[in-house]
């Protein structure tokens, strides 16, 4: 696992990020090898907790646990933060289903779902544990 120092700029824009964003892309690689990046949502207390919909991610993590996370960056070629990570299927304590629930409770009415439904649909619960870090 690595630690991330804020005490950077460098460091404090990555934990800004990890804190802050609402979405982060998330590539995982499917068996056959072929990458396949999507937008997710995304908490970070340490590792990042997500939740997924049973089907194309899960089995590509299932298969091969390394992930990759991106964000946006700032559109012109800065702020480029690559996180590496290795996933698993785990299910996440209370606290952290709370605190993921907490910064998505907004979104998640937007898209016409209680949290209730969001967790019956999104039922796979992901934990990433990062591994690696660049970007300038």
């Amino acid at each position: 696992m690595i630690e991330i120092d804020e005490s950077t700029e460098f460091g404090a824009r990555v934990a800004a990020h990890l804190r802050d964003d609402v979405v982060v892309w998330m590539t995982t690689v499917t068996p056959k090898g072929s990458p396949l990046p999507s937008p997710v949502w995304f908490h970070w207390d340490g590792s990042v907790v997500m939740f997924s919909q049973p089907g194309a991610r899960q089995r590509n993590i299932e298969a091969n646990p390394r992930v990759s996370l991106n964000f946006a960056g700032d559109g012109g070629g800065g702020d480029i933060v690559v996180l590496a990570g290795r996933a698993t299927i785990d299910p996440p304590t209370d606290d952290r289903v709370a605190a993921y629930v907490e910064k998505y409770a907004a979104h998640i009415t937007r898209i016409g779902l209680t949290p209730e439904q969001f967790r019956a649909r999104y039922s796979v619960p992901i934990r990433i544990e990062l591994t690696g870090l660049r970007g300038h």
